[in-house]
Order: structure tokens, then sequence, then C-alpha cells
């Protein structure tokens, strides 16, 4: 089976715009929010924050491949469809064990709706843009 058929520009600007929207997300639109919620004092910084930052990155270039192949196995071919696909896919593989996760560790709710409010966005823009751009 070829694997490559997708367009792996498509692919890789969908990941830096989902990586882009993670950076606004997490460090301007909910930063003081999700820094409380997390643990992290206001002016703290993750120790790890280089390690995450490559390590988002090379997730959303996974995640954006996926969503290239479910866009070309599903037919969805404009904006719209590809947000849907997008989010169709969030409602049944990303929210569950996100709130399962934080139901087990004891995590505010407010915190599974910023993590989950991202990922909704974020695979629904990767979804729209692997869509149009194929």
């Amino acid at each position: 089976m070829d694997y490559f058929h997708v367009n792996l520009l498509a692919v890789l600007v969908s990941a830096i715009c989902q990586w882009l929207l993670g950076a606004l997300w997490f460090n301007v639109v909910y930063a003081k929010r999700w820094k409380a919620l997390v643990g992290f004092k206001e002016d703290e910084k993750p120790k790890l924050l280089v390690l995450g930052m490559i390590g988002s990155f090379v997730g959303d270039l996974v995640l954006s491949f996926m969503l290239a192949h479910l866009v070309i196995w599903t037919f969805a071919n404009t904006f719209a469809r590809g947000i849907g696909l997008g989010i169709l896919f969030w409602i049944g593989l990303m929210a569950p064990p996100l709130i399962s996760q934080h139901i087990f560790e004891n995590r505010p709710f407010k915190l599974f709706a910023i993590n989950a409010g991202y990922w909704m966005l974020a695979m629904g823009l990767g979804g729209g843009i692997v869509a149009v751009w194929r």
C-alpha cells in the first residue's frame, strides 16, 4: 500500500498551523488559566519546554498525515467537510481518552475544556487544510 499518496506539503502546512494554534492557545489565550490549573506559577515556564514544543510538532505532523488519509478515504474535498471530518474524529478518537484521563488524574473539568478545545480546533483546522489542498 502506498502511504505517501497524500500531499506532504499540505501535511506540513497543516502541522505548522496546528502547532501555531497550540502556541497561541496555551501561551496567549489560556496561558494564565492553563498554568494555574496545571500547577505552574504565573512566571514559571515548563522545564521541558523545548522538548515539549518539538514533541508537539512531531505529533502534529503525525496527526496531519493521518487526517490526510482520512480525507482521501472519505472523499472530503471541501474545507467544511475537512473540518467536519476532523471534529468527528476528535469526538470519537480524542475526546474519550482525554476525558477519562482527566477523570482518573482528578484534574479539573476546566483543564479538560482547555485541552480538548484545543484539540477539537486543531483537528478541524488540520482536516480543513488537507481536504482543500490535495
